[in-house]
Formats: C-alpha cells, structure tokens, sequence
C-alpha cells in the first residue's frame, strides 16, 4: 500500500485533472456558477431554456445552492479530508465517476418536467454518495472531531430532498423549508469551516513576516458562538417570521462578528488571499443581522438571504478554491491582478443583489449583479483552467 498522498498521486497515469478531488470539482462549480447565472437571466426575461419542474426562482436557488455548493464542498472535503485522516485520497477513475455523478444530477434538475421524481432521486445520489465517501474516511481513520462536518452533510442531504418534496408538491420550493435548512448549513459549515481557515491562513502569512501580531487561537468562546448561530439559525429554519428568530439572529451576528475581530484582519490586508477571506466571513454576521432585521419588516428578506448566498457562501468558496488551487498546484499563494479581479468582481455583485434587493424597482442592479457574477466565475473557470488542468508545478530545490 502507498503511504502518502503524493504517492497515490504519482501513481496515476491519467488526466492531470483526475489527480486530486478539488480540480475536477473546482473547475465545474466555476462554469455551473457562471453558466447557471446566464440561464436563469434568460429564463426570467420569458425564454424557456430548460424543461424543469421547478420555477425560475426555484431553479436558480437550488443549484445555486445544492448544484454549486455542493460541487465545492466534494471539492474541499476530497482534498482535506486526507489530511485530516491521513488515509488515501480517491484519484482516478473513481473520482470521475463522482463528478459524472453530480453532472448528471445538474442535466436531471434540468429536464426534471418529464420525470420529476427519477430527476430528484437522481440529484440526490451525488451527495449520498459523497457522505459514503467521507463517512468511511472519517470513521475508519477516527477522525472524531470532524463528525459535526459529516453531520452537516447529512442534514444538506436532507435539504435537498425536502426542497425536491416542495417542487413535487407544487409549492414555491425557493421560500421553503427545504432552502432554508440548506442554507443554514451552508452558513455553519463556513462559520466551522472558516473558523478554522482564517485565522490558520491569517496566521502563516503574518508569521512570515515576523508579525507580532496573531489571531486568537480556537478556544471555548469560539464554541459558544458556534453554538448560538447554530440555535438562531434552527430558530428560523422552523419559524423564520417568529420574533425571537429575529433577536436571535441578530445577537448571533453581533457574535460573529465580534469572533471575527479577534483574527488580525486588519494586519493582512497587503495580501488578496488573506484578505479575501476576511471580508468572505464578514458577510456571515451582516447576513445574521439584515436576516434579523427582515423578520421585523426592516428589510426584504430576499435582499438579505443574498448576503449569506452570494456573499458568504459565493465569495468564500471563491477565496478557498482559489487558494487550495494554487497551494495544492505547486504555485505561489500570492495572488495575481487577475485573481484579484474576480474577488472585486464578486464582492460588487453581492452589492449590487443587495441595492436592487433593497430597490427592487431598478431592474438594472440585478443585471448587473448577475453580470459581475459571471465575470467572477466564468473568469475563474478561465484564469484557475491550466492551473486545475495541467500537472503540478515541481519547484526546483534550493541549491
């Protein structure tokens, strides 16, 4: 058996792209982003592009969220899960075949009008299949304290399925509880996720330079936190109009946000990839506070599920799969102008859904969120395309 990861890497004769979980899934979740985007533009000005069973808005906002996300959750998960085990990564012909799974369940949604409950069963295998995968992982190398990531995973599963059950039903599966539910775990899994990344990353730069500066290591604080985002975001998936959810999302945000201040942000922010990730966990306690503030009537909730959605989520999934691509690819973590770019791009889209969330009567911010949005993903899928492609790069040993 090979003993490291680099091993069953080199073992493989195949497509570069096959070598590691985060290329293929990286470099799909970047096209889907931008290709989802442009077709449901196109389905909200009357063209019917897609013979689904779900509605404009329906369709849009589940593989935004199910489609995309859960692209760049394998992505991640295939890639750190090793390192956390310290088991073997899935290379190869298996790993394509995930992938060919979760296309299949993108073309399903698609034509989902003919066949509505094969197309959910099918979308539904992906994630199964996922959670398998990790699951066996996680509890053979006894990787316990990565059990409440597998447990999210599991309850995005059931997201999914019950957003599927509203779709079925005839319901307006957008403002169900099938998204409501999938979309907290989205934000808990940063809130875990990125509690762990951004301080790391935060502290490996700033101890490059010899800062004396360093981010508040993980402690019970941190938990407690955790624990009142995950009891308000409960709150709401069950009652999302009730005013205690309202009070509780709000004090959630002000701990969030308070938990982010203690990471030295502010003594990053000569680097992009830093920076970037700062201002991605941001939006996690903005979104806890506007979606506060909406259950009282302060503000659209549309507006401020979008701040989590594009926000949180798109801009934090864009920063890590930026990064990974590059550490994991033997390049620099140093980003480039045209990286840059694409996070400026994508925090101007979030901007804009919000303006047009809260001035719904100028259809022009929604175009052009969707269309920074698209030049952010799509120049991804560009830009990231020889990186997540081509072999890595051998970086020659210091004589």
């Amino acid at each position: 058996m090979m003993a490291t990861t680099a091993a069953m890497m080199r073992a493989w004769n195949g497509p570069t792209i096959l070598s590691f979980g985060f290329r293929p899934f990286f470099l799909l979740a970047g096209m889907w982003a931008a290709l989802a985007m442009a077709l449901w533009i196109g389905m909200l000005s009357g063209h019917n592009l897609l013979a689904t069973a779900f509605d404009p808005a329906s369709w849009h906002a589940h593989e935004m969220l199910f489609g995309y996300l859960g692209a760049v959750i394998a992505g991640f998960l295939m890639t750190a899960v090793p390192n956390w085990t310290g088991r073997m990564p899935i290379v190869g012909w298996p790993l394509a075949s995930l992938a060919a799974l979760w296309l299949l369940g993108r073309v399903a949604v698609a034509v989902s009008v003919f066949a509505p409950i094969p197309a959910a069963l099918t979308d539904l295998a992906f994630p199964t299949a996922l959670l398998l995968v990790i699951a066996r992982e996680i509890l053979t190398g006894r990787n316990w304290q990565n059990l409440p990531a597998m447990a999210l995973i599991g309850a995005f599963i059931l997201a999914n399925a019950l957003f599927h059950i509203s779709v079925l039903r005839g319901e307006y599966a957008a403002g169900g509880i099938g998204f409501r539910l999938g979309l907290a775990v989205a934000v808990m899994l940063i809130s875990l996720i990125g509690g762990r990344i951004v301080p790391s990353f935060t502290r490996n730069w700033l101890a490059q330079r010899a800062s004396t500066t360093q981010p508040v290591p993980f402690g019970g604080a941190d938990k407690v936190v955790l624990s009142l985002g995950l009891a308000s975001l409960a709150l709401w998936v069950l009652w999302p109009m009730h005013p205690i959810a309202g009070i509780g999302l709000a004090m959630a945000g002000i701990a969030h946000l308070w938990r982010l201040s203690r990471w030295s942000g502010r003594h990053a922010a000569k680097e992009p990839l830093v920076w970037v990730l700062h201002i991605a966990y941001a939006f996690v306690p903005l979104g806890f506070v506007l979606m506060g503030a909406s259950v009282f009537g302060l503000l659209p909730q549309a507006a401020a599920q979008h701040i989590w959605m594009a926000g949180a989520v798109g801009l934090m999934t864009m920063a890590v799969m930026t990064r990974a691509s590059l550490g994991h690819s033997g390049r620099s973590l140093s980003a480039s102008r045209a990286t840059t770019s694409i996070y400026l791009a994508l925090i101007g889209s979030v901007l804009a859904r919000l303006a047009y969330g809260i001035s719904p009567g100028t259809p022009e911010l929604l175009h052009l969120a969707a269309g920074l949005w698209i030049a952010a993903f799509g120049g991804f899928a560009i830009i990231y395309w020889p990186v997540l492609v081509f072999p890595r790069i051998q970086r020659k040993a210091k004589s």
